[in-house]
C-alpha cells in the first residue's frame, strides 16, 4: 500500500502480500472503485452451520498482550461460525499480525511466523450491510476485492472506518464483533514501527508481533 494515508487506502485484498487487503485488509481496502454490489460475483462455498443466537467472548494472546472479543452471531451468523471454526481448529496460533497501519486498522489470522500463509476453508459469504458499522474496536472479516473471498483473516478497526461500510454502489467489509477488552493492547499494536518484511512491501511490524493462541471464554 504505497502511500496508503487513511483516507487513500482503499479496501482491496486482505489476504495477499501486494493487495492493500489481502493482509486484512488484503483483503480489506481497494480503491473505491471496488466492484458494485449490482454485479454477481461467483458463488462462495458454503460456510459451516450458522452460530448460535448467544454472544460469544474469545481471548485474544499475543507477544503485546491479551484483549477480548465479544462476537455478534445474530447480525453475522456466517461470519461467526467461520471465526469460531477456525479457533477451534487452531488456525490462530502463532499468526503474525502482518498488516499495521496506524489510525487505520491492525490485521492477523492468515500468516505463519515464516511469513508463509496457512491452509484455509472455503471462503465465506459477505455478511456487511448487516447493520454492525467498522468503528473503533470493531472486528471484521478480511478479504480481497473480491466481494465473497473472505477466510480466516480478520482486522480491527483503530478508528472510525466509514469507507469500510457497504453502500448500494459498492460492497463494504463485514463487521462480525467488537473489541471489549484490552483495546490498549490493539492500540499498541497498531502504534508499532512497520516497513518492508518478508513478503510485504510495507506496512508489516519491524519486529514480529505474535497472536500465540485464540481461547474461547463463553
Amino acid at each position: 500500500m504505497a502511500g496508503y494515508g487513511k483516507e487513500s487506502v482503499t479496501l482491496g485484498a486482505l489476504t495477499g502480500p501486494d493487495s492493500p487487503m489481502k493482509h486484512l485488509v488484503a483483503p480489506l481496502l481497494l480503491p473505491f472503485s471496488m466492484t458494485a454490489i449490482s454485479e454477481e460475483p461467483a458463488e462462495p462455498a458454503p460456510a459451516a452451520t450458522p452460530a448460535t443466537a448467544q454472544p460469544t467472548r474469545v481471548r485474544i494472546e499475543t507477544s503485546m498482550g491479551n484483549f477480548v472479543i465479544r462476537l455478534d452471531p445474530v447480525r453475522a451468523p456466517i461470519t461467526v461460525e467461520n471465526f469460531l471454526r477456525y479457533v477451534r481448529e487452531g488456525q490462530y496460533e502463532g499468526v503474525l499480525f502482518h498488516r499495521v497501519i496506524a489510525n487505520f486498522l491492525v490485521q492477523t489470522g492468515g500468516y505463519d511466523a515464516n511469513y508463509q500463509l496457512k491452509p484455509v476453508h472455503g471462503t465465506v459469504f459477505n455478511e456487511a450491510g448487516n447493520g454492525l458499522q467498522n468503528r473503533r474496536g470493531a472486528v471484521g472479516l478480511a478479504r480481497t476485492e473480491s466481494p465473497h473471498s473472505g477466510t480466516c483473516q480478520f482486522f480491527i478497526d483503530l478508528a472510525d472506518n466509514p469507507d469500510l461500510n457497504p453502500l448500494p454502489t459498492r460492497w463494504g467489509y463485514a463487521v462480525f464483533g467488537e473489541v471489549v477488552e484490552g483495546m490498549e493492547v490493539v492500540d499498541r499494536i497498531g502504534n508499532s514501527p512497520t516497513g518492508a518484511v518478508g513478503p510485504f512491501k510495507e506496512n508489516a511490524p519491524l519486529k514480529p508481533i505474535v497472536l500465540h493462541k485464540a481461547v474461547l471464554l463463553e
